[in-house]
């Protein structure tokens, strides 16, 4: 189970995730931030320098801040509006590789068409041949047989006689 653990915990999800929630953190003060002191002033000069932070209203003795709960609403909306572009970005890039990756894919499917097109016009280079002496399958290269130690044409001189004629 302790291993387990250790694969679960060591592998990248976790530690991206981790990082995402760190970075999640670090960005959600300065969104904060920025409701608190620059956008909650600023409305605040458009309605009459209300202050959100202290809209309260008191039932008896308990106080219920509902201007708090607008500035996390305020929060909360900056929050998923910057996700959402970050999100958007990241989608557009990833079709965009996408795109470009099935390109590849069809011109690499037209070049494997046209290589084995290549390989049927132009056939491979045997392996072996005949002794022309004693009729033994011999290496292709070979310049002397290895059964009769017949001295054998090399391919060149064998192709210039060929194209001579």
């Amino acid at each position: 189970m302790w291993k387990e653990f250790k694969e679960f915990a060591t592998k990248g999800n976790i530690v991206d995730m981790a990082i995402g929630v760190i970075i999640g953190g670090a960005f959600q003060k300065i969104v904060t931030s920025l409701v608190n002191d620059l956008i909650m002033p600023t409305i605040s000069i458009f309605t009459g320098k209300v202050d959100f932070s202290d809209l309260v209203i008191n039932i008896g003795s308990t106080a219920i801040h509902y201007g708090s709960f607008i500035t996390a609403v305020i929060d909360f909306l900056i929050i998923a509006f910057s996700i959402f572009i970050v999100i958007r970005s990241i989608n557009k890039l990833s079709n965009s590789t996408k795109e470009n990756m099935e390109k590849l894919a069809k011109k690499s499917k037209f070049s494997k068409k046209l290589k084995k097109k290549e390989e049927k016009d132009f056939p491979a280079e045997p392996k072996t041949k005949k002794c022309p002496y004693c009729f033994s399958e011999i290496d292709y290269h070979a310049t002397r047989c290895p059964h009769c130690t017949s001295i054998l044409e090399s391919i060149t001189e064998q192709n210039k006689t060929e194209t001579t004629d």
